[in-house]
Formats: structure tokens, sequence, C-alpha cells
């Protein structure tokens, strides 16, 4: 018998899912599985519940929300020999859609049931996961106005989008990686470990989970007309093309901004602010074993 934790985020998308124990109940069978559900009430609460749970042991954690709840969740089962499931409510779900786990919850639990796994790389932030993507720059700022609408949607995120865009000033970095330094005024510092950041949307479409690799997007001060041609390429996922970024694949990179004592960053799409101006980012080969 299989033993899953289920931890749902009421509010994820539009906080209209209705995902409880009831449901989850009418997909899993009590002769095959035992399960249990607890259900995350603010910012960091499923990190707590999420290890309340690690010490009963289940074979299964499975995070039902979007990317920052899986983060929560999925952080907490690093270096332990849990397995992380998805059931992707969330509003971009960016890992789960590079995973293909499918948005019908019908069809997200039978991956669940299924019991396929493998394992994917994952990033670190200092002490920090992510298992998608992170930015300092201007999707820091994004995110952090996002975060500021009562709706998480599309039309949420354009609308941060353009204010951050008509707000942002570039900062000085200093970047350690692969053998080099460079000393850059940066729009954008954005490291990938995913090929789509949500809502469809990729600046590294061909960024690889298990290829023990993150991508690098490094992108100078442009223009407002330029930022506009960015967002169009990110959309259509082509972002690879705009000429002023500079890609690099890369295992790890120190960042130092000299001009700031706290930085803002987004992990998988949450803000964070981080108490200090220097900043080193790795990867961590198939660093978690998840249901897919």
């Amino acid at each position: 018998m299989k033993h899953i934790h289920f931890i749902i985020n009421p509010i994820s998308g539009d906080g209209k899912h209705n995902l409880s124990r009831t449901v989850l109940e009418k997909y899993f069978s009590e002769k095959e599985f035992k399960i249990a559900v607890d259900y995350s009430n603010h910012k960091h609460h499923a990190i707590m519940l999420t290890n309340n749970a690690v010490a009963k042991n289940p074979d299964y954690i499975v995070a039902c929300g979007g990317d920052g709840t899986i983060n929560e969740v999925a952080s907490c089962l690093v270096n332990t020999q849990i397995k992380l499931g998805i059931i992707p409510i969330g509003s971009g779900n960016g890992l789960a859609s590079n995973l293909k786990i499918p948005k019908l919850l019908e069809e997200a639990t039978q991956v669940i049931r299924n019991g396929k796994t493998q394992f994917i790389d994952i990033g670190k932030v200092n002490q920090q996961y992510f298992f998608s993507n992170m930015g300092i720059g201007i999707d820091a700022l994004i995110i952090k106005k996002y975060e500021c609408y009562k709706k998480r949607t599309l039309t949420s995120y354009i609308k941060a989008s353009l204010q951050a865009s008509l707000q942002y000033k570039p900062i000085k970095a200093i970047l350690l990686f692969n053998n080099q330094i460079i000393n850059s005024n940066s729009f954008m510092l954005f490291v990938s470990n995913s090929n789509e950041m949500g809502y469809g949307m990729s600046l590294t479409p061909n960024a690889s989970l298990i290829d023990g690799k993150l991508n690098l997007v490094l992108i100078p001060k442009i223009s407002l007309i330029n930022q506009i041609k960015l967002g169009l390429h990110v959309v259509s996922k082509k972002a690879e093309v705009f000429k002023m970024a500079q890609y690099s694949l890369i295992e790890n990179i120190a960042i130092e901004l000299p001009e700031k004592i706290f930085v803002d960053i987004q992990l998988d799409g949450e803000y964070h602010n981080l108490k200090t101006n220097k900043i080193e980012v790795s990867v961590i080969k198939n660093g978690l074993e998840i249901v897919s």
C-alpha cells in the first residue's frame, strides 16, 4: 500500500479548483493507497506542513498548487527518499508543463497512481532551492508587483510586466562563471532549469531538467522598444533569437551587486529579498525524484 500525503494550496490559480480530501478519495482507493491531506493557509505554510509530513515518511508528498507551492514542498524533500508528486492547479504551472503533467485532475492523479518516477536537477541559490527558474533584475520586480494583485492571472502578469518596465533601473553586477568575469549593467539576469516559465512562456525553450546544467540568460540595459520585442519573443518561445541576450550553459555562477545591500530575486515565480549582495547559484544534479 502506497502512503501519499497531499499538500493543497486552496487559493492557487483562481482559487476555484475545490480540490479537497473528499475529491481525492475518488481517485485513490483505500485498498491501494493511504492518503493524508493538509491545506496551506499562507506563504511558507506549506514548508511547515511538508516538514511535518516528512517525519511520517510517506512514499510520496504531492504538491497541489502552482510553482510557488511546488517550490515550498519540493525544497523540503531534497536529501530525503520521499518522491514529489504534482497536481498543477496554479496559474502559471511552468514546471508541471515542462514535465508534461496534465492539468486535468483525473489525468494528473493517474500519473501519481502509475508511480513512474524520474530524477531531475535542481538549482540552489545560497541556501534556497529552485526547480524551474530564478531571476535578478526586471523579472524580480515583475513578480514583486504581480504578488500585489488579488488574482494571479495572465492579465495580472502582463500588467505587472508593464509597470515594472516603466520603473526598473538596471543594476550593476559582477559575474563569475565558466572561468570568466563579466561586469554587467543588467536589465535581466535569469537562471533556468526548466524550458518553461509558466503561462506557456519561455526564455529558455531548450533548457533541460536532466542535463546537469543551468541556462543563464544575461540581458544588458535595453530600450523600451527592445523590452517589448523581448516580451514578444518570450511569449512565442523564441527568446533565444533575441540578439541582445547572452546565453550560457553553467553549473555555477557567483554574482555580486556592489551597489546593493539587499537583493530582490524571484524563485520559481515567488518574490524574495536576500539580506546580502553576494549570491552563489549552482546546480545539484539528479537532486530530486519526482513522479511524472
